[in-house]
């Protein structure tokens, strides 16, 4: 798919009753409860583009986490915002949200419909609230059947299908620290829990034929595999980003499709060749150079 003009992502201004915007509209926080934190994209996605987010907080006491996907409905059309995305939003149609948990996100297409009654293509159709093989929350003790790859991403892109997305942004970081060469490797590997701090999920659509698109989730560099398929593509899509439970407060990612900015090319050349975030303090740069080397 041919590369688009980049288009700086925002927040939707229309979004749950809990919600608060940062003023540049980038970054959003549920500030009390647990629910109300359903959000959308201020413009609508175009085909191959991802929305893409970073979890910047968390809250403990709560059971549940981020919930991601794609609506055709206008945010400025509604009424009310859904207190919910699951069930409320799906409900009203045109709408495909997926719970994210610690484990389970990949999508397992090779399902035995006689034993379980349908396929997970099947499941997603439907109305999709459920990823891969079901929504396992904290403590249910089923991660031993979860496949994460073992190896370090070497690619500059990630491909799906006939989309191509830079690899740069979509991985998550650590806060530099003592430990943080570690915590980025674990990043890399998706062996953290996705909705860990600072991990890195995204949503997009690949086209599949005539006015219609297969939904794509995105956990850390890592496709999860088509969560929704046969979506209309005839209206625009917006992306959803619910604020919830145990998720208190995501950031928009800015992710760079045409040629790099010089400043990224800086960055990536000192990145390169380094041992680790925090060896960038012996070098003699600019003060800022630093900064935005070691936290982007």
């Amino acid at each position: 798919m041919e590369s688009f003009s980049d288009q700086f992502m925002e927040f939707h201004p229309i979004h749950g009753r809990n919600v608060q915007l940062d003023y540049s509209g980038t970054q959003a926080t549920r500030v009390e409860s647990f629910a109300n934190g359903v959000c959308f994209s201020k413009n609508s996605l175009k085909p191959g583009e991802i929305f893409l987010i970073e979890i910047e907080d968390k809250e403990l006491g709560w059971c549940g986490h981020l919930r991601v996907g794609l609506t055709a409905k206008d945010p400025m059309s509604l009424e009310v915002v859904p207190e919910y995305s699951i069930p409320d939003l799906t409900d009203l149609g045109d709408s495909w949200v997926f719970a994210i948990t610690r484990s389970h996100n990949k999508i397992i297409e090779e399902v035995d419909a006689g034993a379980g009654g349908q396929e997970a293509g099947e499941g997603a159709l439907n109305g999709g609230r459920i990823l891969g093989r079901g929504e396992v929350e904290d403590g249910d003790g089923g991660g031993g059947n979860n496949t994460k790859p073992k190896t370090f991403f070497t690619d500059s892109h990630l491909y799906i299908e006939n989309v191509r997305i830079p690899r740069d942004k979509l991985v998550g970081r650590s806060r530099p620290g003592r430990f943080s060469h570690i915590l980025d490797d674990l990043y890399k590997t998706n062996t953290l829990p996705p909705t860990a701090r600072r991990s890195r999920i995204g949503v997009l659509y690949v086209p599949k034929g005539r006015d219609l698109a297969d939904m794509h989730i995105v956990i850390n560099g890592e496709d999860m595999g088509p969560s929704a398929r046969g979506i209309p593509t005839i209206q625009p899509l917006y992306a959803v980003v619910d604020v919830f439970a145990a998720t208190k407060c995501v950031r928009i990612v800015q992710v760079e499709y045409g040629f790099s900015s010089l400043q990224t090319l800086c960055r990536m050349t000192i990145q390169k060749h380094i041992v680790h975030r925090m060896a960038i303090d012996w070098l003699e740069l600019p003060e800022a150079l630093k900064h935005y080397c070691k936290y982007e």
